[in-house]
């Protein structure tokens, strides 16, 4: 069974945000970066 990342990281990044909402910037930056190399992978 293939997981996709993508929708992964988005909702692990949506519960971080929830709980921790000072790291909202970093946790943004860190998901642009993850989803712009997989797509360069891709």
């Amino acid at each position: 069974m293939y997981l996709q990342l993508e929708p992964v990281i988005s909702i692990i990044a949506g519960i971080l945000i929830l709980a921790i909402p000072r790291f909202l910037n970093y946790i943004v930056a860190i998901y642009l970066i993850v989803t712009g190399v997989v797509s360069l992978i891709r």
